[in-house]
């Protein structure tokens, strides 16, 4: 009986930790928004440590305990945007096949784990737009009101007062880039977001000892070739369909378009392996990325590169078979 109820407490428990991290955003401030985003993180390690079953009491807790606590909204709020996501990527990082005696086991690919994430980020995003209109026109007016609002509340400036932001030469036309960039923004977050929390319960788990997949080598990671064509066809659609259906082929590609920003990362890192300066070259580019933001560009490029012409294979023969041992 205990072991059957075991796993159970663990999960309400983990459950209670989502719920608290999930809640704290009604705080306002701007360390909420960091607990905010680590909300995945318990129900993650919750299926990595023990089982998926774990990690779906999980979510199923944290979402009926804010639902008792807040209004039945968070219910469908949390199992949709955190619970079940968190839920499915902790099960697919579980996931092995064996290929038969004596050969090693073989586990779900981290690219897929990426994949899996981008689309994820892209559905959570499309989930939540009808909550704001039923077209693309209503959803940004709602978006625009919203901001509006804020800078209001925060400048302390009355309704019947023009918006000036300070530092912003048209507030107006400042508001509607934040409104078209924000869905894409929200797309990409979400999936970065979903894989750090995946990456950190992994390594919680792992230094406790209950990992039970050997760690991968993240720096051989290769997305699945239809992605590209997925990647083709979202791009394709995001100028083709109308409305709220060419915005949600727009945040797919976004999110895809990301996928391959890390896939580009994970070719730098194998690309610069034996480069005396390689910890000064990648410290830069990962600053670089985070502070200016653009040349995740070219980290996109780079992966889209190797997936093309499978630029690690061909580095790799330019360097010859490593020396022999003296």
């Amino acid at each position: 009986m205990m072991i059957v109820m075991r796993p159970a407490l663990i999960g309400i428990a983990a459950g209670a930790a989502a719920a608290l991290l999930f809640a704290s955003v009604l705080s306002g401030s701007f360390l909420s928004v960091i607990l905010f985003y680590l909300a995945p993180l318990p129900i993650m390690i919750a299926a990595l440590g023990w089982t998926h079953w774990t990690a779906l009491i999980a979510a199923a807790a944290a979402a009926l305990g804010l639902a008792v606590a807040f209004g039945t909204f968070f219910l469908p709020a949390f199992l949709i945007g955190i619970g079940l996501p968190a839920w499915w990527l902790g099960y697919l990082a579980l996931l092995a096949r064996s290929n038969g005696p004596g050969r090693p086991v073989e586990w779900y690919p981290p690219g897929r784990l990426v994949v899996w994430s981008a689309v994820l980020g892209a559905l959570v995003v499309i989930a939540a737009v009808p909550l704001f209109g039923d077209d693309v026109a209503t959803v940004r007016a709602a978006l625009k009101s919203g901001f509006e609002r804020m800078f209001r509340a925060q400048l302390h400036i009355p309704g019947d007062q023009p918006l000036i932001i300070p530092g912003i030469d048209d507030s107006s036309r400042f508001i509607d880039i934040i409104v078209i960039a924000l869905p894409y923004m929200a797309a990409t977050v979400t999936t970065t977001t979903q894989l750090f929390n995946l990456w950190l319960a992994a390594k919680v788990v792992k230094t406790s000892g209950h990992l039970q997949a050997p760690w991968p080598d993240l720096s051989a990671m290769r997305l699945p070739p239809s992605v590209l064509f997925a990647l083709a066809a979202a791009i394709a659609g995001a100028f083709v369909l109308p409305g709220l259906f060419g915005l949600s082929a727009s945040l797919f590609a976004a999110s895809l378009l990301l996928a391959y920003a890390l896939l580009g990362l994970s070719v730098l890192h194998a690309i610069t392996r034996h480069l005396p300066a390689r910890a000064l070259l990648l410290v830069g580019v990962y600053t670089a990325v985070g502070i200016i933001g653009w040349p995740i560009l070219l980290m996109t490029l780079l992966g889209l590169v190797d997936t093309a012409f499978d630029l690690r294979a061909r580095v790799a023969a330019m360097r010859g078979p490593p020396a022999p041992l003296s």
